[in-house]
């Protein structure tokens, strides 16, 4: 059976009671479902929390329809992208200070996502490289910044 994300997306909505239309969009690693809904903050969450969660289901539900389904992101009125802009802004702005002082900077704990998000903001800078590191407590990690060596 072939993985609906769309659909899939719309029934656990519905389960939980969250009256929402679902726009499905392709993109080159997977999918896009933006999610339009009134009680977008509930669904969004304490620091995007019950989006990323939402999305966890998501692909866990279609996963297990279709091995080879594609990965599904989920965002909540625009969230995502004004979200990954302001950490993209954060992750640029360490990069500088980590250029000026040549100390290393240590940013937030942050969930996979997130830190992908910086990894692949700071990749072709050739002063900077990140890394993440364990912090105790969380299962998040903290994403460290350093000169990069010269080779």
């Amino acid at each position: 059976m072939t993985a609906q994300p769309k659909e899939t997306l719309e029934k656990i909505l519905s389960s939980l009671g969250f009256p929402a239309t679902v726009e499905e969009h392709k993109m080159d690693d997977g999918v896009f479902l933006d999610v339009k809904t009134e009680d977008s903050g509930r669904l969004i969450g304490r620091q995007g929390q019950t989006l990323a969660d939402l999305q966890y289901i998501t692909n866990r539900i279609l996963f297990q329809q279709d091995a080879s389904a594609p990965k599904a992101m989920v965002d909540v009125g625009g969230y995502r992208a004004q979200a990954r802009e302001a950490l993209v802004k954060r992750a640029k702005d360490a990069a500088d200070k980590v250029r000026r002082w040549g100390d290393a900077v240590e940013l937030e704990p942050m969930n996979a996502f997130d830190r992908r998000i910086v990894h692949q903001a700071l990749k072709d800078d050739p002063d900077v490289e990140t890394s993440s590191a364990e912090v105790d407590g969380t299962e998040k990690k903290a994403l460290l910044l350093r000169p990069r060596q010269q080779r």
